[in-house]
């Protein structure tokens, strides 16, 4: 009796414990582990899409991978949707069958077409991707500028925090030289750990020429550089508006001298005129090998009177690197310069190169280059005011007049001062020549 009792509660003990790895496991009638998870309309879809060969040919002769890995994409964010999430247009009564293919031109359109889908349920993101110069590129016709399925895997979407962990590799595959150059700079070496979107943003990225946004990223993190500038740099706010940081942290970068043209309208603050007098500023410029003090003049007046302008148009200079890897090839701030002569000097090197430029409707700057005596020449006078530095931008003319300005607000006064003692000497002799006069 005693051995039976032990014999039920082995069994009992066997069975409770068979099914609770039941419970536990789940089902377990999927060949692949991931298809488990997926719904039984998505398993379906994987009876075909889970072929590791499968894939189409396109209109173009391209041939586009049809292929889902079912483990990734049940561990994706987007298993949940399922794929008539996605995939709403298609007619499971029909598809697959022959003459019922999906027309599609090439990889590029395809993608293109896609992204349209993302936005049914991303709005904010794509919103923030249409006010950035990707998207502008691709409104502007460019077969390279990243969509979303460039950095997302629609069928492997991880979760944020994953995709940020990513994020500097997929910016790598496009811009593999300033990654390399930012890798060997003192942001990539002194184990600051800064990724791509830190400065540049994740999907809302602008054009790194265009606008102030990059110079209040760097002061976002160099919070105290006004102040520690001003212990040794004159003018320290003017400096930081006119020149950019990479060229003075990157010594051995080549330098120009940017004219960028604005639009002044009327209760706004002054912004940089986009896409307005684009194609009159690509007109008015392709005749000439480089525009001098003359022809900018003339440039600016044109644009300001064109149909459509909102405003007078003039420029504003800064002084920048002249490629984007340069940029990103910071030195430790020990060997940045401090050297003013290296720009405050008659013909300093960072004053030979100067271009003119707009921006174009692809959201980047349309440049043209200029003579190397625009920033020197008197007839620049009215067009260039607005980027001077003493020495650099040396006109003879107005040198000499400075000084005859000078010398005159010295020698006027000094004449003065001694016609009026000359004139009171003389009146006090002849009044000891004529004492009764004054009785």
């Amino acid at each position: 009796m005693k051995r039976s009792y032990r014999s039920q509660l082995a069994a009992f003990a066997a069975a409770a414990l068979a099914l609770a790895f039941v419970l536990v496991s789940g089902p377990v009638q999927a060949a692949d582990p991931g298809e488990a998870r997926l719904s039984k309309e998505d398993q379906a879809c994987l009876e075909c899409h889970a072929r590791p060969g499968a894939r189409k040919t396109l209109a173009n002769g391209e041939t586009l991978s049809l292929y889902v890995a079912p483990e990734a994409f049940a561990a994706s964010r987007h298993a949940r949707e399922g794929c008539e999430g996605c995939h709403s247009q298609i007619d499971t009564a029909t598809h697959g069958k022959a003459g019922n293919e999906q027309k599609m031109a090439s990889k590029r359109s395809h993608a293109v077409e896609s992204t349209e889908t993302c936005r049914d349920c991303h709005q904010k993101t794509m919103k923030k991707y249409d006010d950035s110069v990707h998207w502008a590129l691709v409104r502007n016709g460019s077969d390279k500028a990243p969509l979303c399925a460039n950095c997302h895997d629609p069928h492997a979407t991880k979760s944020l925090k994953q995709a940020n962990a990513a994020d500097n590799a997929l910016c790598q595959e496009c811009h593999k030289d300033i990654a390399k150059a930012f890798t060997a700079s003192v942001h990539g070496t002194e184990g600051e750990n800064l990724e791509c979107k830190d400065c540049h943003r994740t999907h809302d990225v602008q054009a790194a020429a265009v606008g102030d946004h990059l110079r209040g990223q760097c002061i976002s993190c160099h919070k105290e550089v006004v102040t520690s500038h001003a212990r040794w740099l004159p003018n320290a706010e003017h400096h930081l508006e006119a020149v950019s940081c990479g060229a003075c942290h990157n010594p051995d970068a080549a330098r120009r001298v940017d004219l960028r043209i604005y639009e002044a309208r009327a209760g706004h603050k002054a912004k940089a005129a986009e896409k307005v007098g684009v194609p009159q500023f690509v007109q008015l410029t392709a005749a000439d090998s480089g525009l001098d003090g003359r022809a900018l003049w003339s440039l600016l007046q044109d644009l300001s009177s064109a149909k459509g302008s909102d405003g007078r148009s003039f420029v504003r200079g800064r002084l920048e690197v002249q490629t984007g890897v340069e940029a990103h090839a910071l030195a430790p701030k020990g060997k940045a310069l401090k050297d003013c002569a290296t720009c405050h000097k008659q013909g300093a090197a960072a004053f030979q190169a100067v271009t003119v430029s707009m921006i174009g409707a692809d959201g980047r700057p349309v440049r043209k280059g200029a003579t190397q005596g625009i920033l020197n020449s008197v007839e620049s006078i009215g067009s260039v005011s607005g980027f001077y530095a003493i020495g650099g931008t040396r006109i003879a003319i107005l040198d000499a007049l400075l000084l005859m300005a000078l010398a005159g607000g010295v020698l006027l006064p000094g004449a003065h001062l001694a016609m009026k003692i000359l004139s009171a000497r003389r009146r006090r002799a002849a009044q000891s020549r004529h004492p009764s006069d004054t009785d």
